[in-house]
């Protein structure tokens, strides 16, 4: 993916699902997280252990189908070989994104993804391409 096809995304996308959100200030999803809602994203944190409880002021869900908004992107913290059912997951809800943060590759879910219009980006993360791109205004 280009950089201005991820520049174009992160300028398009308002609701995301971040799934694999954690409460725990250390791990890498809660500060995406706290990133992305400072910068004006709708952020609904999904993990099954969590829901219905409040995480940086939003309420977590157990899976992408309970979330009550339609999502822009599904950003993913999860290992790679759980990636598949969250991209079916993410088809079901007609998101238009599906987002792998670093160090996560799951081609097969690519193109399964790729296949039915999603754009997908693999192994890199928001909260570093935003500025990189010239986007954290």
């Amino acid at each position: 993916m280009t950089d201005a096809e991820i520049s174009d995304i992160l300028q398009t996308v308002k609701t995301i699902a971040l799934v694999g959100a954690s409460d725990n200030p250390a791990r890498p999803s809660h500060g995406v997280m706290a990133y992305l809602l400072a910068h004006g994203y709708q952020v609904y944190p999904v993990n099954p252990a969590l829901a219905g409880k409040t995480l940086l002021g939003q309420t977590v869900y157990a899976n992408l189908a309970a979330i009550p908004a339609k999502i822009d992107m599904v950003d993913v913290f999860r290992r790679a070989d759980t990636v598949y059912d969250l991209t079916q997951e993410a088809i079901a809800i007609d998101a238009d994104v599906l987002w792998l943060q670093l160090g996560i590759i799951n081609e097969q879910a690519a193109v399964l993804a790729k296949n039915v219009g999603m754009k997908v980006v693999m192994d890199r993360c928001p909260k570093i391409e935003i500025p990189r791109l010239g986007l954290d205004h």
